[in-house]
């Protein structure tokens, strides 16, 4: 299955931060993002989440990421936030309630091919004792 998505990543900079870090912060989490820097904002696009989907793998969140890829999804996209500081650290922290003082990470996803649930299939599959069900949608 090919996967076609655009990936559109936000974070506001206050004048507290050092942008570079911020940058790092994206980087980590969205290695292969291109990152344009903005007065008081960092945007980046990506059309991969795969290492995110490592991640989530790795820290064992996988119910947690559908929870809050679900909560926001639309038609043809989903957005999440995550948290600045776990981010720069290469940690998934989703932001959820009222934003954290630094600003949060914003994400939305778009999905072209095939269709959003599919896709959040792709990078958190669904789990059963806190596993995959079908370990074959993880390349």
């Amino acid at each position: 299955m090919i996967y076609s998505v655009d990936v559109q990543i936000t974070a506001p900079v206050y004048d507290t931060e050092v942008s570079d870090r911020v940058a790092d912060a994206i980087r980590n989490l969205f290695p292969e993002a291109e990152i344009e820097s903005h007065p008081g904002e960092l945007l980046a696009t990506s059309h991969s989440l795969d290492h995110l989907s490592e991640r989530l793998h790795e820290q064992a969140i996988l119910d947690t990421a559908r929870g809050a890829f679900f909560a926001n999804q639309e038609e043809k996209a989903f957005s999440f936030d995550l948290k600045k500081q776990a981010a720069f650290r290469g940690v998934v922290n989703f932001a959820v309630g009222s934003g954290s003082e630094l600003g949060d990470i914003h994400v939305r996803v778009r999905v072209t091919e095939p269709d959003v649930a599919s896709f959040i299939d792709h990078i958190a599959p669904p789990t059963e004792d806190g596993r995959p069900i079908d370990p074959s949608n993880r390349e």
